[in-house]
Formats: C-alpha cells, structure tokens, sequence
C-alpha cells in the first residue's frame, strides 16, 4: 500500500489551468508551476524506483525568456523520459490535491513489482534523483519544490549547483555507469570534453583558413557560466571570446540573443559587433541548441543551423569510417523543418542514409539509435551523435591493429577520441560547439568555406492561431495533412506553383497554434507562398484574429 507520509499543503494545486509535459517537458510561468514541479519530484522517485537506478530532474524553461520556468525528467541513460510514463506527469500535474494519493497508488500498482510487504516509504531502494536548476530567479524556489516532493516518497535526492541540461544528462548517466562514461560530477564533465578536444587538435592552433578565434553569444544563460569554464580550460587552444554572458537571473535571459533568436529572427543577436567574416556561435538559455553565424561584407547575416551542422559531421564520420576501412552503417535523422537542400546533398552527394522522423528529440534520439553511428539534428541546432556498442568495439579494436596501415590506425583513433568528445545523451550545445570546431580545424576551413557545401533553400515559418489545434492531424513524420478533409490538396496545389517548393503544417503540442514551414528555390517567392499556405490553414482550420496576408 503506498503511504505519502510527508504531503506538504504548500504545495497544493492553486493554479486550476491545465498543463501539459511535451517533449521539452512542462514549460510555463514560474508563478504556476510550484504544485508541478512538486508532483515531479514525486514521479521522479516512482521512476528511480521502477528502473533501480538514479533519474535526473531539471528546472529550466530552455529558450522561454525569464519569467518562465518549467520541468524535464531524464531517464537512468541520461535520454529524456520514457514516453509512456508522459502521460503520467500530465495526469499527476492536473490532478486535484484530493485524488494525488490514490493516482500515485494507481502509478505504482502499473509500474511496480507487487509486493504487499512493501510501499513506497520502506522499500529496500529508496529512490534517487539529481536534481538540476538553471539561473532563472525563479529555480531556486521550484528546486526547493522538487525536493519537497523528492522527501514526500522517502527518495533521496541531491541538489546541484546551475548546470544546463546536458550537464544534468552527463552525471545522470556517469552514475548510472558507475563512472564508465565519466566522472559524475561538473568537473568530471569539463575534464573530458577540454581533454580530448587538446588531444585531438594538437599543438597547431590554426590550420588553412582556420583561425581559433571564436565569438559565443552565451544567451545570458547558464550556458555562459559553463562557457566561462571552457574558456579558461582551452586557453592558449581556442579563444572563446564571450558575449551575453550575464548568468545572474537578470531579465536579459534569452532576450533578441541565444540559439532561438537568431534561428528564428536571421539576425544577429544584441551586443555581438558585426565584423565580416568572422565566426560566430549561439547557445540557447540551458545550453542545449546551437547556430553558427557570420556576416559578410556587404553586411548581410548568415545562419548556418543544425542542418549545417549535420551535414558537416556525418561528412566528417563518413570520410574517417572510409579512410580506415570500417563497414559501419552511418546514418542521419532529420526532420521536416530541414532545408530540402541539406537532405538532397546528404543522400546524392555524401551517399548517407537519411530519415526523417516527427518533431521532437525523443524522435530522432530513437531513430539515431538504429544506425551504428547516428547524427541527428533539428535545424533549430539540438543534436548530437550516437554509437552502438558495435561501432565502438569496432573502432576500439581497428584503432589497436598493428597489421593496418598508419593511416588507417590513425583515422580510427580519431574516430576512438572523437566519441568521447560527443555528449551522446542529449543535444549537447558546448560539446556540439567544440565538435563543429575539431572538425573545421581538421579540415582547414573557415565559416565560409563551410557554408559553400550547399545553399540553403530560401524557407519562412509562420504561426496561425485557431479555435483548436487538434483539428490539425498530419502523418508521414508531419509532412501530410490528414485532416481537416482538403487543407493536404489544397496545400499541394500552393507548393505546386513554385519552383523546388515544399511546404507542411504542424499543431503546437501546447497552445491553439498552427505553424507553417514552407521553402522555394526563388527567395522573392517564399513569402507568397508561406502566407497562401497559411491563409490556407486559417480557412480549413477555424482560424482566429487577423487573417495572415503579405506584409507592405
């Protein structure tokens, strides 16, 4: 029988809107969320409980601005929380405070080993989760939340200092791994990514029209109190010249600066100086996205997004994998927001398998992980790589073969280094970041020598506000729509009357939003197109307020 022994009433359900855990989790104002995240201490100890091992819960809201706040749960190998288990933290979120007990039980009775000698305050595995916080003023209270409803459960629980989210992800899965994957704490995480990145880029700082010169704009976040570690282990290797590095909960919190604004605006973020030529890099507020940028000299911006960088990674991994003679399967996960562009030079040009999957990490991170080696990238910049344990024992032993030739063992060892520079349990912005650099040192290039692999098709997304999103329903990883009945053929004669024209709708997974994403080979044409497809969605879908027109 489950026994809640210490209910807190502070933490009762004042707020009676209804919040829903998507793929970022639960995200909203921090003035609404103290009973939620309460609750998910709670369901952090009954998922410890059931996988017998350490969970991680992080209080961040990513890319909101600063009075937003919210709540990811990550599982024992440092991945985001198991699906299934979603619609548990929707339901205990909601629920009345007189029906938290009994749905509690209902969880534990599911998901438990039943045993009526035992509850949930004297099983022999307590429970234990890592709790997390940003520099939101805000984290301080929820994390005091999560650990009320931590000791609720009788779990333990312990409280670290900021960290981003792939912080968290990194000591979850290191003490899940008993130190295999490294050393459970913040330095442990500093000390294996600045210590393979020195090893791999060697004595020569610059190469061919490498420089190792770098402007970050660190979104006033606490991605820049990571980023200021960084720069001081890496001196003397990469001069990480900081920008929007305010880490103090001010209001600046990803405002007009971070990886969200400069993916959605093209512009470039506030306080970084305009000087052409020079590369640029943005993280977001809990340092799990990252965008490239320059500006050239006529002035005009330059986004290289997570597009760019997949492709420039798998090219990387395809061309190692080549060079010493490994038969791994190498693949890359996109999905429908990449640029049509970066999908034909993957598959016609580089030769790699591409997949394409809904929206969300959880899809791709999945997807990944049916490859040997798996690149996933959203074009909003959150991604990483992903290894069997195939490819790993394949490049360890091809990496110690004496009888191959020198530069074979060379490319493998490569290869066996540059795994451990890779946060493989989530989207990883600093990690990606010195990825993207070891690869540009190897191969000579500055940003633009980069951005010549391909061009970007000229693309723009819009937003449609409607009476209810769930009239929207879409298939084929979002790129169909199925209903409403005839918005799918109206959609394609649109697309039809452009050149190289792609378009797709998607319902926000949280509000009364439609967002459209369309793409043409003629940049004067892909406003048209956006607002005909969106007036469009207005039309079929019950659209609300002022309906979408060409702006001038």
């Amino acid at each position: 029988m489950i026994s809640i022994y210490n209910l807190n009433p502070q933490y009762s359900r004042k707020c009676k809107e209804f919040i829903e855990y998507g793929t970022a989790g639960f995200r909203a104002n921090s003035d609404i969320l103290d009973h939620v995240i309460y609750r998910m201490g709670m369901l952090a100890v009954l998922r410890s409980k059931v996988m017998k091992a350490t969970v991680g819960l992080m209080i961040t809201a990513s890319h909101n601005l600063e009075p937003d706040n919210g709540v990811k749960l990550v599982d024992p190998a440092g991945e985001m929380l198991e699906a299934s288990w979603e619609k548990y933290a929707t339901r205990l979120a909601n629920a009345e405070d007189s029906d938290l007990e009994s749905l509690l039980m209902e969880i534990s009775h599911i998901e438990l080993p039943r045993n009526p000698r035992e509850d949930l305050g004297i099983e022999e595995y307590r429970g234990e989760v890592i709790i997390g916080k940003d520099t939101r003023e805000s984290s301080p209270r929820l994390a005091e939340a999560a650990k009320e409803g931590v000791r609720a459960l009788n779990g333990h629980c312990t409280v670290l200092r900021m960290v981003t989210t792939p912080q968290l992800h990194f000591i979850v899965v290191c003490k899940n791994t008993n130190g295999a994957y490294g050393d459970p704490s913040i330095m442990g995480y500093f000390s294996k990514l600045t210590t393979v990145f020195k090893s791999i880029r060697g004595a020569e700082i610059n190469n061919g029209k490498y420089t190792g010169v770098l402007r970050l704009d660190a979104a006033n976040g606490v991605g820049a109190f990571a980023a200021m570690a960084f720069q001081k282990e890496l001196d003397g290797v990469l001069d990480i010249k900081l920008f929007n590095a305010n880490f103090d909960g001010s209001r600046d919190l990803n405002y007009m600066c971070g990886a969200d604004f400069v993916k959605v605006q093209q512009a470039l973020p506030r306080n970084v100086p305009s000087e052409a030529g020079v590369r640029c890099v943005s993280i977001d507020g809990d340092a799990d996205r990252v965008v490239y940028f320059y500006v050239d000299e006529d002035d005009k911006f330059h986004l290289l997004d997570g597009d760019r960088i997949a492709t420039l990674v798998a090219e990387y991994f395809k061309d190692l994998l080549e060079t010493c003679a490994l038969d791994l399967h190498l693949g890359l996960v996109q999905t429908a927001y990449a640029n049509g562009s970066s999908t034909d030079y993957i598959r016609d040009v580089l030769k790699i398998p591409v997949a394409c999957v809904p929206t969300g990490v959880k899809h791709l991170h999945e997807k990944a992980k049916e490859f040997d080696i798996g690149v996933y990238f959203e074009a909003n910049g959150h991604g990483t790589v992903v290894f069997s344990k195939t490819a790993k024992k394949s490049i360890e032993q091809q990496a110690a073969d004496s009888r191959i030739s020198d530069s074979q063992r060379k490319a493998a060892t490569k290869l066996r280094d540059v795994i451990d520079l890779i946060n493989e349990t989530v989207g990883d912005a600093l990690s990606d970041m010195l990825l993207v650099e070891t690869i540009l040192h190897a191969k000579g290039w500055d940003i633009v020598e980069w951005e010549k692999s391909y061009n970007d098709l000229p693309n723009k997304q819009l937003k449609v506000r409607v009476k209810d999103r769930a009239v929207i329903k879409t298939s084929n990883a979002e790129r169909n729509c199925l209903t409403p009945d005839g918005l799918q053929k109206e959609i394609d004669k649109a697309v039809s009357k452009y050149r190289r024209g792609r378009s797709f709708i998607r319902p926000s997974g949280t509000e009364d939003i439609v967002r459209v994403y369309a793409e043409c080979e003629n940049p004067s044409n892909i406003d048209e197109l956006a607002v005909e497809v969106a007036s469009l969605v207005y039309k079929f879908a019950g659209g609300v307020g002022p309906q979408p027109t060409l702006s001038g």
